[in-house]
């Protein structure tokens, strides 16, 4: 199936590791000039949490390539608020906000600028089923910028459409990332604080949340293959739209 991305202009945050790196890889694979942007590498280095990076970021694609076709919004983190929402101050619900919502915010209000000056463009957001499905407290922070995320998508998608910009979300639920798996992730910090093994601690969690029908967690080349789609002109009337993977996280409607 043709996706109509070769030679596109796709730039993706994020795009050093995990989620980001697998659509990086998989647009490539469609022909598509990707560029990769992370604090400590990619095609761009720069720390999105900052203000002026993003905008930094897209001027430098500009730069390079003439033009920005497609967005990718991946950066993101979450850091595990263990004390509950009464332990969780201001400046951790500020950075929160910064590199989960700002971040995307920023990059596309400049991107946004030169497609409607060029005649329309594509944004893909990876936002996460946090954003609507909160079981605990444990991510209240980052569950509230997601959120932000996707109503901002919601807003934009009327503002943008009649300029020929579509947007639109995807929503992971737990996914086989460093975020959940690596060095100071979630299973790890969750069994330094309750005296577990990362892996017991793993299955605790997601067990603790409801549990997944597929029994397993999501890949990132199963999310990526997801933005993918929604960055291809196949999918050229779908907009303002949030599209969940989860593994059957979510048990309602």
């Amino acid at each position: 199936m043709d996706l109509g991305l070769r030679d596109t202009v796709c730039l993706v945050t994020g795009s050093t590791g995990g989620i980001g790196a697998a659509v990086a890889d998989l647009l490539r694979g469609e022909g598509a000039q990707v560029v990769t942007v992370g604090r400590s590498g990619g095609d761009v280095r720069a720390d999105l949490a900052r203000a002026g990076e993003p905008e930094r970021l897209v001027r430098e694609t500009l730069d390079a390539h003439g033009r920005i076709d497609v967005l990718v919004n991946n950066v993101g983190g979450v850091r595990l608020r263990l004390k509950g929402f009464l332990g969780t101050s201001d400046e951790e619900f500020e950075w929160a906000m910064r590199i989960n919502f700002f971040a995307a915010l920023r990059a596309t209000r400049a991107a946004v600028t030169f497609m409607i000056e060029h005649g329309g463009g594509t944004i893909v957001n990876v936002a996460s089923v946090n954003a609507f499905f909160q079981p605990d407290t444990g991510t209240v922070d980052y569950g509230a910028a997601k959120a932000a995320l996707v109503n901002l998508t919601k807003a934009l998608s009327q503002e943008l459409g009649p300029h020929g910009i579509r947007i639109n979300d995807v929503s992971p639920g737990p996914v086989s990332t460093d975020l959940w798996l690596g060095e100071n992730g979630v299973a790890q910090t969750v069994a330094k604080a309750t005296g577990v093994d990362p892996e017991t601690a793993r299955k605790n969690i997601l067990a603790n949340i409801g549990g997944l029908a597929t029994g397993r967690m999501t890949t990132p080349e199963e999310v990526a293959t997801l933005v993918v789609m929604l960055a291809s002109k196949r999918t050229a009337n779908v907009t303002g739209s949030n599209y969940v993977i989860d593994g059957g996280l979510i048990k309602t409607l």
